[in-house]
């Protein structure tokens, strides 16, 4: 099937029954996060957010069900920052399977200091990375028990203009919140077309594919109170930019095209249709810089050692 007759054949706003499958969102509670569970919860799927905050992830669930009558919608307490916590926390999803996971969460910083987990880790790259890195190596083996179960790593069009320092992956020595950030984007997706070798390698049913959201405002995105409010005057200054950038409703259609579509491969990168910053989604060349695998097998061998993981994927 062209790509041209898929765009056609995929609605964002009619999206296939997903009766019958669970789908795990990190940061689930707020921006495209919470955007990719709202849309997921109307296919019927069994959505559990994944977040630290029980209030917020509340709130979340409350504002799902509101929009989506019969949501089947979880919390489950998640600490990307928290290392250790995580093959419990993945425990306590008291499933038999799960059909996809969403790693979303992330922490942005605008200014210094530099900020470090509890484990010690720089704070972005650290939550960004290395959690979600730790998080699927805990959710192998029920991601393996799907009929095809997928990893969808939500990237960053801030990533295409950085590159890893592999010398400095925690910015110990030259912090920039900003490139900081930008790098720990990359690092999440170069993870992902790492992660689809990977799992090609050991012969498993897994995909891992990479989706980013573009160019996603506040200020054009639909409130969802008491989530998220976006005043009229705010949306009104905003409306010159959406000819170029969208909200974040609109941010969450590539992420669940890759959740959801069953013509997407393994090792594909989705976006925005225009520029890569709005529209519906399509699936994009991947860059080259993200795609290295001599980089992806130095950041891998690097994210083993900060998280403490074994040795994985392993044959499915």
């Amino acid at each position: 099937m062209s790509s041209a007759t898929q765009s056609r054949s995929w609605d964002v706003h009619r999206l296939p029954s997903a009766e019958g499958r669970n789908f795990l969102v990190t940061g689930g509670n707020a921006g495209i996060g919470y955007f990719t569970a709202e849309q997921l919860a109307a296919t019927g799927a069994v959505v559990v957010l994944g977040c630290r905050d029980r209030a917020k992830a509340a709130a979340a669930m409350a504002s799902i069900r509101s929009r989506v009558p019969g949501a089947r919608v979880r919390h489950l307490r998640l600490d990307l920052a928290d290392l250790s916590s995580l093959k419990s926390a993945v425990d306590g999803l008291d499933l038999d399977r799960l059909d996809a996971v969403v790693h979303n969460a992330g922490v942005a910083l605008d200014d210094p200091p530099r900020r470090e987990t509890a484990d010690g880790h720089e704070l972005m790259f650290g939550t960004n990375h290395l959690g979600h890195f730790a998080l699927t190596r805990w959710l192998a083996p029920l991601l393996s028990a799907a009929r095809a179960g997928r990893v969808v790593t939500v990237g960053s069009f801030a990533a295409r203009s950085e590159r890893l320092d592999l010398g400095d992956l925690q910015s110990a020595r030259d912090y920039r919140p900003k490139r900081t950030y930008g790098r720990s984007k990359l690092a999440q997706m170069c993870f992902g077309f790492e992660l689809d070798r990977r799992l090609r390698a050991a012969g498993s049913t897994v995909l891992s594919v990479v989706a980013h959201p573009g160019g996603a405002l506040d200020s054009l995105t639909p409130s969802r109170p008491p989530v998220h409010r976006t005043t009229p005057g705010a949306r009104l200054r905003a409306l010159p930019c959406a000819l170029l950038v969208q909200g974040k409703d609109a941010g969450a259609w590539p992420v669940v095209r890759a959740v959801l579509d069953p013509e997407v491969a393994g090792g594909e990168l989705w976006g925005p249709r225009v520029f890569g910053l709005r529209g519906t989604p399509r699936r994009e060349p991947v860059p080259s810089h993200m795609a290295d695998p001599a980089v992806a097998a130095q950041l891998w061998a690097a994210g083993e050692e900060l998280a403490g993981t074994a040795r994985w994927p392993g044959p499915a």
